[in-house]
């Protein structure tokens, strides 16, 4: 049994990657090819904004949005410590100071009460987090930042697919970054990412930094990277992109397939009633996790831990004075999620085996 099946998957599109592919191979235009354009058009379209850029990762997603809005040291970002690391490793690389927020209880997302009491005058940008394919509570976190002038860098690098109160995952916050690494709901065969925004002059600057803060050939108006997603990879993601309304709505079936038949057994995730969950993960909590795990292995049921270690509790930021208790919710989750197979081609048969092994091992 596979965590995540992209064979399957790739069996399905397969005439259309390879096709797409051999025209990029063809055409010799590996860097900045039609292709991009072409995917840019398309995401930014379904997403409802005005502008997609494509990018090499989520992880420079978030960088290149940061650095739009020149956030650098003695800058201060205010985040939350139950993610992966790239979330405030790219405040961090940029010379600012991440401050941690703790989770709201029953989402994984940041808790918008307790985000108005950590703002400063060296604050510059909020970055909530869309943990396992939810988005968070964008209308009060945005109004928070709108009382404070200060702009929301949407982390959605998990949750690209999902929509809350009618908007995608996207067109949510100032800038909205994604990530399209294999494993996500969208995903390439490589890196990729892209930045989601309706303000033209952010777009603009971006798209200016992803090729070395260059302006026109050989002309830098500011320091940029080297950002810019393959075209190959942007071919991948035109032929999966053909089919991602349907594994949405298949992960949404799934989801709710789980939780209706775990509920009385577990900790199921909550899901907002105005939200739809794309389910980058279908994490339960459960107690004595490691036993727990071992008897799904045994079983043949693979599972994963997102994630057991919260940020403030990393060795690499030991010295930035946080310590155990500090963010209680965070805490106390880490040491109890659990993630479960969960893809667009999980079968009713092999669904059921999940669920029959996880009520087994969880009594």
């Amino acid at each position: 049994m596979r965590f995540i099946d992209l064979d399957t998957q790739y069996k399905r599109i397969q005439p259309d990657v390879q096709r797409r592919m051999n025209a990029v191979l063809e055409s010799g235009e590996f860097i900045m090819g039609k292709e991009i354009g072409e995917l840019e058009t398309k995401l930014a379209k379904w997403a409802g904004v005005s502008d997609c850029i494509t990018l090499s990762s989520g992880t420079d997603a978030l960088l290149i949005a940061m650095m739009a809005f020149g956030i650098g040291p003695g800058d201060e970002v205010i985040t939350t410590p139950f993610t992966f690391i790239a979330t405030c490793e790219t405040i961090a690389l940029l010379g600012a100071k991440f401050v941690f927020v703790d989770i709201d209880e029953k989402t994984y997302n940041i808790d918008p009460k307790k985000i108005e009491e950590k703002i400063t005058k060296k604050t510059k940008a909020i970055v909530p987090v869309d943990i396992f394919g939810q988005c968070a509570d964008y209308d009060a976190i945005e109004a928070i930042a709108k009382k404070h002038d200060i702009p929301v860098i949407a982390d959605a690098c998990q949750s690209f697919g999902a929509v809350y109160k009618g908007k995608k995952a996207g067109a949510l916050g100032t800038i909205s970054c994604a990530s399209f690494f294999p494993s996500k709901p969208l995903g390439c065969y490589g890196d990729g990412g892209a930045c989601f925004t309706n303000d033209k002059k952010l777009a603009k600057k971006m798209r200016e930094i992803r090729v070395h803060g260059q302006e026109q050939r050989y002309v830098h108006t500011s320091i940029g990277i080297n950002g810019r997603l393959d075209t190959l990879q942007a071919a991948v993601l035109l032929a999966k992109f053909e089919i991602f309304d349907d594994e949405i709505t298949k992960r949404v079936e799934i989801g709710t397939k789980y939780t209706n038949k775990l509920k009385d057994h577990v900790v199921t995730p909550f899901i907002e009633k105005d939200n739809i969950c794309v389910y980058a993960q279908y994490t339960i909590q459960i107690n004595n996790r490691d036993t727990f795990r071992k008897k799904l292995d045994e079983a043949g049921v693979p599972t994963a831990v997102h994630y057991p270690i919260p940020l403030h509790l990393q060795p690499v930021f030991s010295k930035m004075g946080y310590e155990k208790g500090d963010f209680p919710n965070a805490e106390k989750l880490a040491d109890k999620v659990v993630s479960l197979p969960m893809h667009p081609y999980l079968d009713d048969e092999s669904l059921n085996r999940i669920v029959e092994t996880v009520i087994r091992a969880a009594k």
